[in-house]
């Protein structure tokens, strides 16, 4: 079962879900990315690049879900003093919804209900790209593309994702069957993970998007930072 990652869709992944499992659903992955160490994963990563030296005044944040991911990171912007915008990218107008409330003290976050393959014409100047519990989504070769494309727009990308493992699938099996009300969350958590890369694949992914500079390590609640450089940086 964890030798091979799983295609199977998440229910999040349908097109028409009811507001209340949606904004349920949502408001607890913020519970899970706050207490389990989710956002600190993200945050590691922006702590490892030189967001001086790069220049960063613009970050992205693909499949923002409700917001939450944007929030940490803002936050850790005015603690550090760095003058960043951020920009929640989501496919679902009820994301975004729900998103522009849970923001709405942080006037640098802005929003934009599109396709994230669309984001660079969408949204101007785009320095960072962050992707938090979103790549296990797609297929290989999506994933491989949408590299390709931040590292033809020169973005750096920075993901923060599952690692398929036993200890991952049935810690968050059993963690969603006590204290989860959300159906979408106890179905989509473990099937997340079946989702999810080994770092090998992750290797192979970035290899075959050309990628020539970056790290990927491992973080608490079996999770995987990596950090693409465009070849240009």
């Amino acid at each position: 079962m964890f030798k091979h990652r799983s295609h199977n869709k998440e229910l999040l992944d349908e097109s028409k879900i009811p507001r209340e499992l949606l904004y349920q659903n949502l408001k607890e992955l913020e519970t899970i990315n706050k207490y389990l160490g989710g956002h600190s994963v993200s945050l590691n990563g922006l702590n490892a690049i030189d967001i001086n030296k790069l220049e960063v005044t613009n970050i992205i944040d693909i499949g923002c879900g409700g917001g939450d991911s944007l929030k940490a990171m803002a936050k850790w912007a005015r603690t550090h003093g760095h003058n960043i915008k951020f920009t929640g990218v989501d496919l679902k107008q009820d994301c975004i919804s729900y998103a522009q409330n849970n923001c709405k003290r942080y006037t640098e976050i802005n929003f934009s209900c599109t396709d994230f393959n669309m984001a660079f014409t969408k949204i101007s100047n785009i320095n960072v790209v962050h992707a938090s519990l979103f790549f296990h989504h797609f297929s290989e070769s999506e994933i491989i593309d949408f590299i390709k494309l931040c590292n033809t727009n020169n973005a750096l990308l920075i993901i923060n994702d599952l690692e398929r493992n036993f200890l991952a699938y049935y810690s968050i099996k059993l963690l969603t069957k006590l204290f989860s009300n959300s159906t979408l969350v106890k179905n989509d958590a473990p099937l997340s993970v079946l989702r999810g890369f080994k770092k090998a694949e992750w290797v192979e992914i970035l290899n075959r998007a050309g990628i020539k500079k970056f790290s990927i390590k491992n973080r608490w609640a079996f999770r995987h930072l990596i950090i693409a450089y465009p070849n240009g940086k």
